[in-house]
């Protein structure tokens, strides 16, 4: 090849690297056009849960924003472990979505043997709802206020038991990280969820739990239990009455049970994009908004995927501490 062929040559690679650079990056195989058929969200728990409930909620405003139906397909079981161990082997092409909740971090830390890690099998899109727990105790107990109860803990350690929807629950941890920064102590009563945990709070059978405002505020009004605090950062619009534990006493306590949506690892970004931008979207829609608000729940959707990425990180670190502290790893 002479040197003029060799430098046209060269030159039809410059110029098509330019129009490459033109052109934009072309979108990777299968994220033009998404969504162009139904999707399968995968509910790692029981129809009727509060999983299920609140993407029932949101499905149809995010179904008519993509212009696809999305079926929610409960896979229950293992703590949410199956409905997540099934979603990390799909094909990450945005079909087929996990409902991540809190207890698949926390799993991290409790089981053996996790058929998946959180965060590399997973490609974040966004957080769609935070859930406080409500700190309550029968009537009957001596203590009207969290600190006159720390204190009733602390003059009698071990005496005392609280109840939870199980070991390694949310409801579980919640008081532990509660006891660990009060410096008290109370014996663990797993219950197989949350109902008969409550059921034996109301009988007096337990003397604390943390449960969702929603199912207790009847109980409440008739004086059957005493909320002592919520679990978050700020009030409860749906009880703006009850304290935070932060005001309460307890000072930087916060603890929240939380959903989200992630895909397999491996979705393209494209993708990823717009559903982030249609979970946004439909948590902002004030029907949906009311209905969560109302029953003391918070929409609180992610700035960006890189944000429930960073959120879902945090939440690990900060619960595997409490269940080193409370001797529950490996469990």
């Amino acid at each position: 090849m002479t040197t003029r062929h060799r430098v046209r040559a060269l030159l039809w690679v410059v110029f098509a690297v330019l129009a490459l650079g033109l052109g934009g990056n072309p979108a990777p195989a299968g994220a033009q056009g998404y969504p162009s058929r139904t999707i399968t969200l995968v509910v790692p728990s029981p129809p009727g849960g509060g999983t299920d409930t609140s993407w029932r909620i949101i499905e149809p405003r995010m179904s008519e924003l993509l212009g696809q139906k999305i079926i929610i397909e409960n896979r229950p079981g293992a703590s949410g472990n199956i409905g997540a161990a099934y979603v990390a082997k799909a094909a990450p092409d945005g079909y087929t979505l996990l409902a991540l909740i809190s207890s698949h971090v926390i799993n991290q830390s409790v089981m053996k043997d996790i058929p998946y890690d959180v965060e590399r099998d997973f490609a974040p899109i966004s957080r769609s709802v935070l859930v406080p727990g409500v700190l309550v105790a029968p009537a009957s107990l001596p203590a009207s206020n969290l600190k006159e109860l720390i204190a009733l803990l602390k003059a009698n350690p071990g005496k005392y038991n609280f109840g939870s929807a199980g070991l390694g629950s949310m409801s579980h941890l919640m008081i532990e990280l509660l006891l660990n920064m009060t410096g008290t102590k109370m014996v663990h009563v797993p219950y197989r969820g949350t109902a008969p945990a409550f059921n034996d709070v109301l009988a007096g059978h337990t003397a604390l739990m943390s449960a969702d405002l929603i199912n207790v505020t009847q109980h409440l009004t008739a004086g059957r239990v005493r909320a002592y605090a919520v679990t978050s950062a700020e009030r409860s619009p749906a009880a703006p009455d009850i304290p935070t534990v932060a005001e309460a006493g307890v000072p930087g306590y916060e603890a929240l049970q939380w959903f989200g949506l992630v895909a397999p690892a491996g979705t393209p970004r494209e993708i990823v994009a717009k559903l982030h931008d249609a979970v946004v979207k439909a948590l902002q829609d004030p029907g949906v908004r009311d209905h969560f608000i109302k029953d003391g729940t918070t929409p609180a959707p992610s700035a960006s995927p890189q944000e429930f990425a960073e959120f879902i990180h945090t939440e690990r670190v900060k619960w595997a501490k409490v269940v080193e502290q409370a001797g529950l790893a490996g469990k």
